[in-house]
């Protein structure tokens, strides 16, 4: 076999794995339209522009830190308040880059950098769980550039939505936030662990709206993940 064809090859394999990982985004994707809509009206009615609203998905990319900032801006908030608002709300981001980290570590820097750009809740959801070998790069970016590509064309139809289209924010779209998160969590549910995390989370989430508390989405991360990893050590690291 010569060289040309096991270049063929490897470019072949290359993009099955590429068209693989897109298909298996493909549910998430289409979960996190209504999202995209809701984000990009949201910013045209916030008073950003065209482009300004089109620029916050294509470079910040993440859909609840997009709503929060939005929202903040609209309501006159410091640069610097939004920006420690969306470190807070983002920084489950840095869990998901530490336990894929061995996963990543090899690949050269701008892989690194790309895969690392492209990770969100969904592409972890389905990459996550994967093992060393189970992982391929390519089937990765496949997941995460589609998905990319289909939030900012969800916001793009928003933006105009929101141009022509009166009170779109009042159609229930933020429904599509909850659903999208049940549709990423339910599935790993997998382990004792885990169920008592996301039922502590639950709970707190709950609760802490209910009293109106202002940081109850981050008390009730916490205290998840504090529970579910000291079940994991009561339990010996048994699932």
């Amino acid at each position: 076999m010569d060289t040309m064809t096991i270049n063929t090859d490897s470019r072949l394999n290359r993009s099955k794995l590429f068209c693989q990982g897109a298909i298996a985004m493909v549910p998430l994707s289409i979960a996190v339209i209504p999202w995209g809509l809701l984000a990009g009206s949201f910013a045209i009615e916030s008073g950003l522009t065209v482009l300004e609203s089109q620029a916050l998905s294509a470079i910040l990319f993440a859909g609840s830190a997009q709503l929060v900032a939005t929202g903040m801006f609209k309501a006159g908030a410091t640069l610097a308040t939004m920006l420690l608002a969306i470190f807070f709300i983002t920084s489950r981001h840095l869990l998901y880059s530490v336990s894929m980290r061995e996963k990543i570590k090899p690949l050269p820097l701008k892989w690194r950098l790309g895969l690392g750009f492209l990770l969100t809740d969904e592409l972890f959801a389905i990459c996550g769980q994967q093992s060393e070998k189970q992982f391929d790069r390519w089937y990765a970016l496949g997941a995460g550039l589609s998905f990319y590509l289909c939030w900012n064309l969800a916001t793009l139809a928003g933006i105009i939505a929101g141009t022509h289209i009166p009170a779109i924010n009042e159609l229930g779209l933020e429904f599509a936030v909850a659903a999208t998160f049940i549709a990423i969590v339910v599935p790993n549910i997998k382990s004792s662990p885990v169920l008592v995390a996301v039922l502590v989370s639950l709970i707190l989430s709950v609760w802490c709206y209910a009293l109106q508390i202002e940081s109850g989405l981050m008390i009730a991360s916490v205290a998840g993940m504090v529970a579910g990893y000291l079940t994991e050590t009561l339990r010996g690291g048994k699932a």
